[in-house]
């Protein structure tokens, strides 16, 4: 099994898919942007070759391909900003797995919701939208709250809740840079992700974690630890309706074998409503507290139903896990990290992880990443235990810079 896998070093996450892709027995030619002495050890380690070619360049990305003389027998990529070049890749390679117009779909968000509704499954009011006069009309169509998102973005960066006319004035001077948008109903509720490894279309892995709060809340707050946990009891009648939406989607987007990863909404009348999906698998560490809910492998067990359709690892949910994302007070370097020795004394057998930064290391722009200044994992089969710890975390924990 000869695998091209696009980026293998970035994003970080991609370093674990590399290595799963390896120990299931494919042969990894890499290609990417980074230097072949910029990637990580981990990453070199389970290459059989790699290609230094921009990623940006689709044409040189293949000539580079073909020069190589490989018959390649999948080419994967779970990094959204190109998962159609690998969808075109597989087209003029002859090789099997999504094809080029499903893979729009997974990134196209009004061809994602025009599919998914043609499906009879409920999505926001939306339409695109590559002008201020057409923002401003569907804004006088749907009225306000409205939301205003890149078509092809990823997780919520260019993303913005607009309430009235002023504050839509400002998002279209923020997203001045954006080609193209999607103009949507503000759905008023909870927020989940469901996130799938797919077989042929069926989920042989599954999973539902909420935000605490939800994602445009966290981004507009700098003062704000988000947290995302994993629920052990995915089936729980509260998730019922929003897994029935999820496996809708997949059928109506067209979803062969790889990750994916949706958002959804529960309003408080009970109505889920369709967010958004991707053919990837989830940033933001999502995928270890997956891996920690249930002890398995999932960076192996993706490359598992890739290369072989075939799905090995542990399915039973042991834990809820929950991340809480810290971002320090005041700007520069980190000084100090108050509260985390007492945490730690006080939770620290229900502690996966810690990667706080510490003192002396710059801050990180909160902005453009969800990681900001480090996080703190915990775990416990009780779901109110686990908010419980959660909520100390991004309480009681506090990180100062200057």
């Amino acid at each position: 099994m000869k695998v091209l896998f696009l980026s293998p070093n970035y994003p970080f996450e991609m370093q674990d898919f590399t290595r799963g892709l390896a120990e299931v027995g494919a042969d990894v030619v890499g290609v990417g942007d980074t230097p072949r002495e910029g990637l990580s050890p981990k990453v070199r380690a389970h290459l059989a070759g790699y290609l230094q070619v921009s990623l940006q360049d689709s044409h040189a990305v293949l000539a580079a391909v073909r020069a190589t003389g490989v018959r390649f027998d999948r080419v994967e990529c779970l990094w959204e900003p190109f998962v159609e070049l690998a969808a075109w890749l597989r087209e003029q390679l002859d090789v099997p797995g999504m094809s080029l117009d499903t893979a729009r779909a997974f990134r196209d968000k009004e061809l994602m919701k025009q599919r998914v509704e043609a499906a009879g499954l409920r999505v926001p009011h939306h339409t695109r939208a590559s002008t201020r006069e057409e923002v401003w009309a569907a804004a006088e169509r749907f009225g306000f709250p409205l939301i205003l998102k890149p078509i092809a973005g990823a997780g919520s960066a260019d993303t913005f809740r607009v309430n009235d006319r002023a504050e839509l004035e400002l998002a279209l001077a923020r997203t001045a840079h954006v080609p193209e948008v999607s103009v949507e109903e503000f759905v008023d509720g909870e927020e989940f992700t469901f996130d799938t490894v797919c077989i042929d279309g069926k989920p042989a892995y599954a999973n539902i974690a909420q935000y605490h709060p939800r994602p445009l809340i966290a981004r507009s707050n700098e003062w704000i630890s988000p947290i995302v946990v994993t629920v052990r009891d995915m089936w729980a009648p509260k998730y019922k309706k929003g897994i029935e939406l999820g496996l809708g989607v997949l059928r109506a987007l067209n979803m062969g074998s790889g990750f994916t990863h949706m958002e959804w909404y529960l309003k408080a009348n009970g109505e889920v409503v369709f967010g958004e999906i991707g053919a990837r698998s989830a940033g933001g560490h999502l995928v270890d507290q997956m891996n920690w809910t249930g002890n398995v492998d999932l960076y192996r067990e993706w490359a598992r139903a890739v290369c072989w359709k075939s799905f090995e690892g542990e399915t039973r949910r042991q834990y809820n896990v929950a991340i809480i994302f810290k971002r320090a007070l005041g700007e520069g370097r980190i000084q100090r990290i108050e509260g985390l020795e007492r945490y730690l004394s006080r939770y620290g057998g229900h502690v996966v992880a810690e990667q706080l930064l510490r003192p002396g290391t710059p801050r990180r722009n909160w902005l453009q990443t969800l990681v900001s200044d480090g996080f703190v994992c915990v775990r416990h089969p009780d779901l109110d235990a686990t908010m419980q710890m959660a909520q100390a975390a991004a309480t009681d924990v506090t990180l100062y810079a200057g």
